[in-house]
């Protein structure tokens, strides 16, 4: 005979016995829990989870005045970026465009300010992997200037082709950055004492290659071309197209990848503003470039100067390693904190002499544009203060001299703001001692502006 509290459980154990072999088959639909696979384990436990708990729920899509927000907020904590960059640019353009509008917007002296700029903002790209973890390179510009200089004494002595001085003179900054990352990450010397003695001695070495007084005159049309010759025009509109296409769909993608993966994502409108700027920016100075600037009716001079192509392809390779792969984040890690990157696994010796060796070989490449533009090397090619508007235009591009801060775009952006200076200046026709007053009060304000976005960073982390 049953107690009356047995129906109820038996009932009790019905439904206990059911919500188990819902949960089992919520768990476990084929198969049991210990033979399912990881992954099928976290999204059922996700599922479960997500109408739950408000965390787990994938962040709503921001609207247009919600993103124009978020942005505004990090750049009061002191996420500015590049931003103090362009607006200089852009500034510089218009005042200089405003007191000499018969010299300076023409399509011949952009083509100038180009390829002025061009051999500054490599030097600027290889230095930033080294402001990245902190250090610094004194001995970037002569660097270049050396291998400049073994670059055409194997076209004057040997006869060899363009490409045997290239790989010569990248070789020779290769060398020159293994050395030195030696020193500062095996030995331990700090890396201003390292450079600067190589700052002093390799201008020696260069010296003893050239002689005292002596030019070698560089005569190959290959690498004369880097920075005296031009893209064809339908060229240059094909790179122009394909550059902004691809911007666009590198943007789009990662915003897709985001929303997909349910995380935090700046509004659409934002990406598709950003995108069509960066496409109407080259699209206009493709069409300035692609006038005929020459003097001479008879003669047409129209094109984007090759060493444009040459950035624009370094800029795509170096931003892809720096954010793309997991040198690139050991890169960032090791210049915010070397001792947690030790702690990670991270090979903190190799990371810093590897930074050596790019911006050394970099500069090498620094060297050679240089040389092309000149058609020479001198004794004291690299020296004097190619180093100074190198790290200058790091720095005021947005690169931090505190490390683990930097883009290798803040390079490209600094180099026009101290090639613009230069330019404008000098068609002002003011002393060179302005020009140097000028681009130094603009390295010192970048400078304050990275030390005070530093120090709001640091105080909105709190």
């Amino acid at each position: 005979m049953t107690s009356p509290s047995e129906p109820r459980a038996a009932a009790h154990g019905e439904d206990a016995g059911a919500t188990a072999a819902s949960t089992a088959s919520t768990a476990s639909p084929t198969a049991p829990a210990e033979a399912r696979s990881e992954a099928e384990r976290i999204r059922d436990l996700t599922r479960a989870t997500a109408t739950a708990s408000p965390l787990a729920q994938p962040p709503a899509e921001p609207g247009f005045g919600e993103g124009v927000r978020a942005y505004l907020a990090r750049l009061r904590g002191g996420d500015i970026g590049s931003l103090p960059a362009v607006l200089g640019l852009v500034v510089l353009f218009l005042l200089f465009s405003a007191l000499r509008p018969d010299t300076f917007p023409t399509p011949g002296n952009i083509a100038n300010l180009l390829v002025q700029a061009s051999s500054i903002i490599v030097l600027a790209m290889g230095l930033t992997f080294v402001l990245l973890l902190g250090d610094i390179d004194l001995s970037a510009g002569v660097a270049g200037g050396a291998a400049a200089a073994v670059m055409a004494l194997i076209f004057r002595d040997q006869g060899w082709p363009w490409y045997a001085g290239l790989l010569g003179a990248l070789l020779t900054g290769l060398v020159i950055g293994t050395l030195i990352g030696l020193l500062v990450s095996r030995i331990g010397i700090p890396s201003f004492v390292v450079t600067l003695a190589f700052f002093l001695g390799v201008q020696g070495i260069t010296l003893w290659l050239i002689g005292e007084g002596g030019t070698i005159a560089v005569r190959d049309p290959v690498v004369i071309a880097i920075a005296n010759e031009n893209v064809p025009v339908w060229l240059g509109w094909v790179l122009a197209v394909g550059t902004s296409l691809a911007y666009a769909a590198v943007s789009f993608g990662r915003w897709a990848g985001q929303r997909r993966r349910g995380l935090t994502r700046d509004n659409i409108g934002l990406v598709a503003l950003r995108v069509v700027a960066v496409a109407v920016v080259l699209l206009v100075l493709t069409a300035i470039l692609s006038q005929n600037r020459a003097r001479v009716p008879s003669i047409v001079l129209a094109g984007i100067p090759y060493s444009v192509p040459v950035i624009a392809a370094l800029l795509v390779v170096l931003t892809l390693v720096l954010g793309r792969t997991a040198y690139g984040r050991h890169v960032y890690a090791v210049g915010g904190n070397p001792e947690a990157a030790r702690r990670a696994g991270i090979s903190v010796r190799g990371i810093r002499m590897s930074v050596f060796m790019i911006g050394s070989t970099l500069a090498a490449l620094s060297g050679v544009i240089d040389a092309s533009r000149l058609n020479s090397v001198a004794p004291g090619s690299g020296g004097g203060n190619t180093l100074l508007l190198g790290v200058g235009a790091a720095v005021i591009g947005g690169t931090s001299l505190f490390g683990g801060k930097g883009r290798v775009s803040n390079a490209v952006i600094g180099g026009m703001v101290i090639a613009t200076i230069a330019n404008g200046l000098g068609l002002l026709g003011q002393s060179a001692f302005v020009n140097y007053l000028v681009t130094g009060a603009v390295l010192l304000l970048a400078a304050a502006v990275d030390a005070i976005s530093r120090r709001r960073r640091a105080s909105a982390a709190i």
